[in-house]
């Protein structure tokens, strides 16, 4: 799946970091503009699609999986001349109009203009069964999957605002919600709160977190949940679990060197700049509000058009 690389000295137009679907995209926009890009693809080629089975809200595919359609993403952006570097950034130098990025394989990259599409990854609950049922019942989108556990009992663990909105959103296909929730209260604001705390379709369970989620193999049947005062626990039945705890943005090697929020999401204006000219943003490194694969993409496309843009007027 990879494609050969120029050569070392070059000084690309345009490197994007991160091949998620807005990495992707914009590869395919900027490759199409003969900016021969070169895609740094990270770690976890592809991105949290990667992780998933079915994919039914992508225009056009009634239903693919998320490796498959990662995969056809690669092969178009790769058709219109874009290059895949199979390594991850370890450091990176904005000091110069040259910037210049340095990999875990000892390489230096030199361009004129970068895209960071670098993602985020959610935060996970670290208990036994979590890796296993990943993609098989486990999941951290609602609004991506949630319309397959129509009249199935469902369980969101979390209690701010991203937890809250699962849950009032899952009311949509059943009618067994149960929220587990580490504290005493929820933390999501009131008016977020009042969706939840008065409706019978949810249950909420406080000072209790997951410690084991278990299955027949295939799928999650049901989850232990651990009392926090009295470390008693019980076992509830489930087909789905919604971690809704939050998300890191994969931005720790450009502290110091853009300007980043209060969660470490990049800071960004006119819908793609970073704090540095030449250097855009695309998908969940800043959008920490929709979190979608379709929205990923068209982040993409503007970071392509602008970094066209910014290299035009050099």
């Amino acid at each position: 799946m990879i494609s050969k690389i120029s050569e070392i000295n070059k000084i690309y137009n345009l490197i994007i970091l991160g091949s998620g679907p807005a990495g992707l995209t914009a590869a395919i926009y900027s490759s199409r503009a003969k900016l021969e890009p070169l895609v740094v693809s990270g770690p976890h080629p592809g991105g949290q699609l990667m992780g998933t089975t079915a994919v039914e809200n992508w225009p056009g595919e009634i239903s693919i999986m998320g490796p498959d359609l990662m995969i056809k993403m690669e092969e178009h952006a790769k058709k219109f001349g874009a290059s895949f570097l199979p390594e991850t950034v370890t450091k990176v130098d904005f000091s110069n109009k040259i910037f210049k990025i340095f990999t875990d394989h000892n390489k230096e990259l030199q361009a004129k203009s970068l895209i960071i599409s670098t993602g985020a990854v959610p935060k996970k609950l670290n208990c036994s069964g979590e890796k296993e049922y990943w993609g098989k019942g486990v999941t951290t989108c609602a609004v991506c999957d949630g319309a397959f556990y129509k009249d199935l009992p469902v369980v969101i663990v979390g209690g701010g605002d991203t937890a809250v909105e699962d849950a009032s959103f899952m009311t949509r296909f059943t009618d067994n919600i149960t929220i587990v929730q580490n504290l005493d209260k929820l933390s999501a604001s009131p008016i977020m709160q009042d969706r939840v705390l008065n409706n019978p379709k949810i249950k909420i369970i406080y000072n209790s977190t997951v410690s084991k989620i278990l299955g027949d193999n295939n799928k999650v049947n049901s989850l232990e949940i651990k009392n926090l005062k009295t470390n008693n626990t019980q076992v509830i039945n489930t087909s789905g679990l919604f971690i809704a705890i939050g998300f890191n943005p994969n931005t720790s090697i450009f502290k110091n060197k853009l300007d980043l929020d209060n969660y470490n999401y990049l800071k960004i204006t006119n819908k793609t700049h970073t704090s540095v000219p030449g250097v855009f943003a695309a998908g969940d490194v800043f959008d920490y509000k929709y979190r979608q694969a379709i929205t990923s993409a068209g982040s993409g496309c503007m970071a392509a058009l602008d970094a066209e843009k910014y290299l035009s007027s050099l």
